[in-house]
């Protein structure tokens, strides 16, 4: 197709994808339907919930409570979707929302509200990013930079203690904490400003509690309060004067009126905010834990459990610190409990996998390992049930999940990568190790070679051949053999090994015969 052709595809795509936004009533290019944003809500939820936190369920009617109000917003916005509200177990304040209606509060969040009306305003905000296709768009943005391109061109590090899962995600895992984590534009976080408060004055919420809201977020996001804050919401939808003084305007629009129901949102999360110390300590335990003080941590964390005694996530926190002071059978003993306490949550049945394995026990770490997959795919436990496919000699397997592991920013998909090199090397050095026919600078052709494993190698050796227009080989040269080792991504310059006219160097290519890693 050539470039006129591509571009008139281009616009026949783009014409056909107009739609209205459901919110605005504007006219914009769509890409992706409401079939597809349904299927990326439906299918990320709960992967999307896992690596927040999980559901929040020490406190069952807390969850009921907020879909309650949630519900009420849902029933007066402008697109039907089937909204979903959940309560994370997440300290840090934030709140999010996916394409086709699913949103998510942390009760970290909660406890800093004032009023069943300020939760309205966080939920009608999230409400409007789903309905007014936010998020979808910013995957659509990501559409139309790969048909810019088209047209220019006719994955908790395990025994750390490590809560980020930012770089652990598997590929396919991370799509929903991309999402979440994208950073609104100031015209889309205006417009779920301005359309939630609408949603609150028809909810019979007073809007004003928008405007309030908003300034205690400019007031702390000046440094007025942890930095916490700025780790949550203040990321992915940060506050400013130019929105309490839009809010100012949509609320006088509105007009006066709505209740705020102060005294009942209070009482609805007085039970979170007397467990809230055990929970501060928990973190307090999780920050110790980071700077490998794990006296201070264990000690936190049992006092956290004793205050409750039913939260999954203290037993899963002493079990963490037990593997990382390499106590797998005491580390386990704390899992059980957790798992026991939160079986759905995918890091108890993580980390008891890895500390199965390390006892020797792999049919139960696979177990376990594979339970935590299902929930939330992440590089160690891939990583670890390679090992363990490995260990029974199913090579393929293996590979096929070092390979998967590997794909995460990690140190374990660094370790994977290192694994399936040092299983797959010996039988295809060519995937590892890569050579280019230049001319080099006396104008004698010399050959490039660049180690493309992970790990340094040594012993590479390399056949010329040239091969004929269907690709056979009619001759073949001396082997070049590269001297020392090569570090990883390192390049050499070297004699070629043949000689051949210049008309036949465009037949030239060259067969990787051997390497090894330098150990």
């Amino acid at each position: 197709m050539n470039k006129l052709n591509l571009l008139a595809a281009l616009l026949a795509a783009t014409l056909v994808a107009c739609g209205v936004n459901p919110v605005t009533g504007k006219k914009e290019i769509q890409f992706i339907s409401e079939g597809q944003e349904l299927q990326i809500g439906a299918e990320n939820y709960s992967p999307t919930k896992q690596s927040q936190g999980g559901d929040f369920k020490v406190i069952p009617d807390l969850s009921a409570y907020m879909n309650e109000v949630g519900q009420k917003l849902a029933a007066v916005s402008d697109r039907k979707l089937p909204y979903e509200f959940a309560v994370l177990n997440e300290s840090v304040p934030n709140a999010w929302a996916l394409p086709g209606g699913k949103i998510a509060v942390n009760r970290g969040l909660l406890t800093e509200l004032r009023s069943e009306a300020e939760l309205a305003a966080v939920l009608g905000h999230e409400i409007v990013h789903a309905a007014a296709r936010h998020g979808a768009k910013a995957q659509e943005r990501g559409t139309l930079i790969s048909v810019g391109m088209a047209a220019a061109q006719v994955g908790a590090a395990i025994g750390g203690v490590d809560q980020n899962l930012a770089s652990l995600m598997v590929q396919g895992a991370g799509l929903g904490s991309a999402l979440i984590q994208t950073r609104y534009g100031r015209e889309q976080e205006l417009e779920a400003d301005e359309y939630g408060m609408k949603y609150m004055k028809a909810a019979g919420y007073d809007p004003l509690a928008a405007v309030s809201l908003q300034e205690t977020f400019v007031r702390l996001s000046g440094g007025q309060k942890s930095s916490g804050w700025l780790e949550g919401l203040f990321a992915s939808h940060p506050p400013s004067p130019e929105r309490v003084a839009r809010n100012k305007v949509t609320a006088q629009e509105l007009g006066a009126g709505g209740q705020l129901y102060a005294d009942r949102y209070l009482a609805r999360i007085a039970p979170l905010q007397k467990l809230k110390p055990a929970y501060d300590k928990y973190d307090q335990a999780v920050a110790a834990a980071q700077k490998k003080d794990f006296a201070t941590a264990r000690t936190l964390t049992t006092d956290a459990a004793k205050l409750v005694p039913q939260e999954g996530r203290f037993q899963q926190m002493l079990g963490e610190i037990a593997l990382a002071e390499k106590k797998p059978r005491d580390a386990i003993a704390y899992y059980e409990n957790a798992i026991a306490l939160s079986p759905d949550y995918f890091g108890s049945y993580l980390g008891g996998g890895v500390a199965q394995y390390r006892l020797g026990d792999k049919v139960k770490a696979e177990d376990w390992l594979n339970k935590s997959v299902k929930l939330l795919p992440t590089a160690p436990a891939v990583f670890y049930l390679g090992n363990i496919a490995r260990d029974r000699g199913d090579k393929a397997a293996a590979l096929k999940l070092y390979q998967s592991a590997a794909g995460s920013q990690s140190e374990v998909g660094k370790e994977a990568a290192l694994e399936m090199a040092r299983m797959d090397l010996p039988d295809n050095p060519g995937r590892y190790v890569a050579a280019a026919l230049q001319v080099g600078r006396d104008g004698k052709p010399v050959v490039i070679v660049q180690n493309r494993a992970p790990v340094a190698l040594a012993d590479i050796t390399l056949t010329p051949v040239l091969v004929n227009a269907s690709g056979q080989i009619v001759q073949q040269g001396n082997p070049v053999r590269i001297n020392g080792t090569l570090k990883a991504g390192e390049s050499v310059a070297a004699d070629p090994g043949i000689a051949v006219s210049e008309d036949q160097l465009v037949n030239l290519r060259f067969r990787i015969d051997n390497a090894r890693i330098a150990e």
